[in-house]
């Protein structure tokens, strides 16, 4: 892939470049810190990873952090694993994020919109009111500082509440989306033995409703950890037996009192898509996440109070936590419960229309859907508002940034941003003073030593290489549950680069100092030693009207050889035929290299995902390779464990 010169999609212009937060960041922390006041955004990069400690503590006096205990050092330790932030230094996470309610009382700090996609408010004076009576009811429910609240919950003020209650009591909260299964539940909740579960009676997606009694009759017979139950009629259903009522806890006007814990206690604990074994629960701190997610949507994103933050996501993908981090910034969030492509394909950007959302957050495979369906934005909604189209959960194709850019509004800020449940937050993407280029994110975030390395531990510019981070975050995992030597967390990102986190993508740091993501380091196709990211031939590939979705797999064979089947899941009526098989080579001989042309094209009847979306290539990888499907993948993990059978029996008929 050439990165020489090319000419950008977009550009800011000056005015938009002079009111950036990030840009008044770096002249306050020039004046303030020593930072460089000449050399816009790479200076200030540059600044950031070198004098890491003047950073964040610029970053916490720039955003009036308020330490209840002052703190000793910033960093008192810099080595990975294990990096101590800011110790000596207490805070509460809830008490930073309701903060605008006592300027902007009576404005909406969320705005709930469902299937009917029509918004409704809950002003910050009103979610400070819920949160102050549900933490004073968890208190007399017996939860303390470090006790777990798990949420069985959809993307609705309910759930946000409970998160902020929780962390005012020094709870840890842990969520799960109703669409997962019991298994895959009680594989996430089990491990980290809530007091409390949250949960509703159904939900509603796709024009029905969905009743989820019996799974959370099943959860509280398999959570013996639990103290209490608490129901929310989502469908308008009685409580079951033993059960508390939402409205009742969160009836009383009570004042929030927040519980004043250490920087590094524990905030929340994410669970990875847990591909094998069981999913890793990887517990964030309440100081870190302050800090980084401040950074990150403050400075990279540049919310502010005059903004509103529209992410499509489900409370069991990092998103969502990132989404609720709006608050800390003044911002209106717009939480959307219902399915991304109802009542039509356009859905999402009607809810961007109604909720004049100012920032919209999606998945690449959002957009490459909408552009496939034929789907006009511009001309179907009132998308004056939006001034920056984010994209996540895959790299953004290069046709993806086109298509935002034609069909959406040419002065459109298009943010491909990659980063990790690992560490909620982004490693590399969204900048509102650089220029876009087609298919590259914008650059590192700040205070993120981002690096391409060879298997040696060299750093490469242009090639393609792992990506490593050579300094701590704050978000950083402060460890894993029920990993009491450590050991999973070290294996899951140090095996590779003692003391270096690598994080398992194949990027290429551009000579101009943008990213690009090419797909997951472990299942990346290497032929003849030339390396590509499965994402490159996915875009290709699936602009071919006739495929809806593909999966390409490289397997070392025993023999030293190499086979690269290329799965392809046909659009309804298509016909894998010859003239299709020669346009799918010839499209990545052209397009991509004649080295990557797949030994076999198969026609499969789906393409197998995580529960947040992402095709499994690791998993397909290892059964093609023999490995039994229990020992391949965690079940509990797959949306749909069927498809998996398919790729089984093949391996059993090429053995």
């Amino acid at each position: 892939m050439s990165t020489v010169n090319p000419q950008p999609l977009w550009q800011p212009d000056p005015q938009r470049i002079a009111q950036a937060q990030v840009t008044k960041f770096q002249a306050w922390a020039a004046e303030n810190h020593g930072a460089p006041a000449e050399g816009g955004y790479a200076a200030l990069h540059r600044w950031s990873v070198d004098e890491l400690d003047t950073f964040w503590e610029a970053v916490t006096e720039w955003f009036d952090v308020r330490f209840s205990t002052p703190y000793a050092r910033v960093l008192a330790d810099r080595s990975m694993p294990g990096a101590q932030w800011f110790p000596g230094a207490t805070l509460n996470y809830a008490k930073h994020a309701l903060r605008a309610a006592t300027t902007r009382a009576d404005e909406p700090a969320l705005l709930h919109v469902d299937e009917s996609h029509e918004p409704r408010p809950v002003t910050w004076s009103e979610l400070r009111r819920q949160v102050g009576s549900l933490a004073a009811e968890l208190r007399s429910l017996g939860v303390r500082p470090g006790d777990r609240v798990s949420g069985y919950l959809p993307n609705i003020p309910q759930a946000v509440v409970a998160l902020l209650a929780t962390a005012a009591v020094g709870g840890v909260w842990t969520s799960c989306a109703p669409d997962f299964g019991a298994r895959s539940v009680l594989d996430r909740f089990q491990q980290v033995e809530p007091v409390v579960l949250f949960t509703v009676d159904g939900y509603r997606y796709g024009g029905k409703e969905h009743d989820r009694r019996d799974v959370v009759a099943e959860l509280r017979r398999e959570l013996p950890s639990l103290r209490a139950v608490v129901h929310i009629p989502l469908l308008g259903t009685e409580a079951t037996e033993g059960a508390l009522e939402w409205s009742a806890l969160t009836a009383a006007d009570e004042e929030p009192v927040f519980e004043q814990v250490p920087f590094d206690h524990p905030l929340w604990v994410l669970y990875s898509s847990g591909t094998t074994g069981l999913p890793k629960a990887i517990v964030q701190s309440q100081g870190g996440i302050l800090v980084e997610h401040l950074k990150q949507l403050g400075l990279h994103c540049d919310l502010g109070p005059e903004d509103r933050f529209f992410w499509y996501t489900s409370t069991g993908w990092m998103m969502w936590n990132f989404l609720v981090s709006g608050l800390l910034t003044g911002t209106t969030i717009v939480l959307y419960d219902g399915s991304p492509g109802y009542p039509d394909t356009g859905a999402q950007w009607r809810i961007a229309d109604r909720t004049e959302a100012t920032l919209y957050g999606t998945s690449a495979a959002y957009v490459m859907a909408c552009r496939k369906a034929g789907v006009r934005p511009a001309r179907d909604f009132d998308l004056s508002t939006v001034q920056c189209v984010a994209t996540t959960g895959s790299p953004l194709p290069p046709d993806g940034f086109r298509w935002l850019h034609d069909e959406v509004r040419d002065d459109l800020w298009i943010a491909s941003v990659s980063g990790g449940t690992d560490v909620c937050s982004c490693f590399a993407g969204a900048v509102p003073t650089l220029p876009v280029y087609v298919g590259e994110l914008q650059a590192p975030s700040l205070g993120t030593d981002l690096q391409s390395w060879d298997p040696s531990g060299e750093p490469l510019i242009d090639e393609v290489g792992e990506l490593v981070v050579t300094n701590p975050m704050p978000s950083m995992p402060i460890y894993f549950w029920n990993d009491p030597d450590g050991s999973r967390y070290h294996d899951s990102y140090f095996d590779t680069y003692p003391g270096v986190w690598r994080h398992g993508d194949w990027i290429t740091a551009t000579s101009r100092g943008s990213v690009i993501i090419h797909g997951r380091s472990d299942s990346t196709l290497n032929r003849q030693g030339v390396r590509m990211g499965s994402a490159d031939i996915y875009e290709a590939v699936e602009r071919l009207p006739e495929i809806k979705e593909s999966l390409v797999i490289g397997i070392e064979q025993p023999d030293g050889a190499y086979w690269m089947p290329l799965f392809v899941h046909l659009v309804p009526g298509a016909v894998l035929d010859e003239p299709l098989l020669n346009r799918i080579k010839q499209t990545i001989r052209e397009q991509l290299s004649p080295r990557h042309v797949p030994d076999e094209i198969i026609e499969v009847p789906g393409v197998p995902h995580t529960l947040t979306g992402k095709r499994i290539e690791v998993p397909v990888k290892r059964l093609l390779q023999g490995t039994p499907l229990e020992k391949a993948v965690n079940p509990g993990s797959i949306d749909n464990l069927d498809l998996l059978h398919f790729y089984e029996e093949l391996a059993r008929k090429r053995a």
